[in-house]
């Protein structure tokens, strides 16, 4: 049995904020444009906070993580600094995207560019409780690089 979309909420807070949209059928991630009153230029190494005009009301046990978009990415060195960047589900304030550059040239941002995804994920309720003993497994206390190249 296929459920139908969950709905989620936005809000416009500002008139040229342009609401979050998937490029295709198949997208699993809506689009976020920047909603900015004059263009923004990002300098190589430089780090920014850039203006969605958006609020949304994700519900509770989602949340909606912010991502980069391949192509920026790819092309211009445009990452999405806290990648994926979290938007809970208690969380009603305006949303914003920090992007980073990590190429070698300047990146020009203009209103209405798309800067960002969000993609909508479930969150499971758990509760943490300390134990004397974690159990064992095969790979054990084997962390970073415990695995060759």
């Amino acid at each position: 049995m296929e459920l139908g979309p969950t709905p989620i909420g936005y809000k416009r807070l500002h008139p040229r904020a342009r609401a979050p949209e998937r490029a295709t059928a198949g997208s699993s991630g809506f689009d976020l444009a920047a909603c900015l009153d004059q263009p923004l230029i990002l300098e190589p190494g430089r780090i920014v906070l850039v203006p969605t005009g958006l609020a949304l009301a994700v519900p509770r046990g989602m949340e909606g993580q912010v991502r980069a978009r391949s192509g920026l990415a790819l092309r211009h060195g445009i990452a999405v600094l806290n990648g994926p960047g979290t938007i809970d589900s208690d969380y009603r304030g305006p949303l914003g995207v920090i992007l980073a550059n990590l190429g070698s040239a300047t990146f020009r941002i203009e209103d209405g560019d798309r800067i960002a995804q969000i993609v909508f994920l479930r969150v499971p309720l758990v509760e943490l409780r300390e134990e004397s003993e974690l159990g064992e497994t095969d790979r054990g206390e084997g962390g970073f690089g415990h695995t060759g190249i």
